[in-house]
């Protein structure tokens, strides 16, 4: 976008400048066009083309900044989102990763009161298994699959 502006701008400058006079000429029923009269034939001297106007292209100079500058705000506020975005992704892994690594905590403390239980002699035994039960069920609990 500011290659566009120092074009435009540029255009605008060297508008004048270039402007000179070109010669049509004639030989032979052949048409050439040059920057000096012909030698033989028949020569025109063309008008060079108006100026452009020097308001005109300062308001579109003016509409293109204003353009650009909306473009830059609307990046900046895709950037933002972008970058808000993410931080809110890592927040959400980080919070998976923990959730998972509790429910394997869990699986693994249900599992040895599960082996506990098995091996429990007869007196203990219910106790094992109420422990067992207890540790499924909060495995249930805090995960469900």
């Amino acid at each position: 976008m500011k290659t566009m502006l120092v074009v435009l701008s540029v255009c605008a400058l060297a508008g004048p400048v270039a402007a000179q006079t070109v010669y049509k000429c004639t030989v032979d029923g052949k048409v050439s066009y040059g920057e000096q009269p012909c030698a033989q034939g028949k020569t025109t001297a063309l008008a060079p083309p108006p100026a452009p106007d020097s308001s005109a292209a300062a308001a579109l100079l003016k509409e293109e900044k204003a353009r650009l500058a909306a473009f830059q705000k609307e990046r900046s506020a895709a950037d933002a989102r972008d970058e808000r975005d993410g931080r809110e992704r890592q927040r959400a892994a980080r919070a998976a990763a923990a959730t998972h690594q509790k429910c394997e905590r869990l699986r693994l403390q249900a599992r040895w009161a599960e082996e506990d239980a098995a091996r429990a002699g007869k007196a203990a035994s219910a106790a094992a298994r109420l422990k067992a039960k207890r540790q499924a069920e909060a495995l249930a609990v805090q995960c469900p699959a």
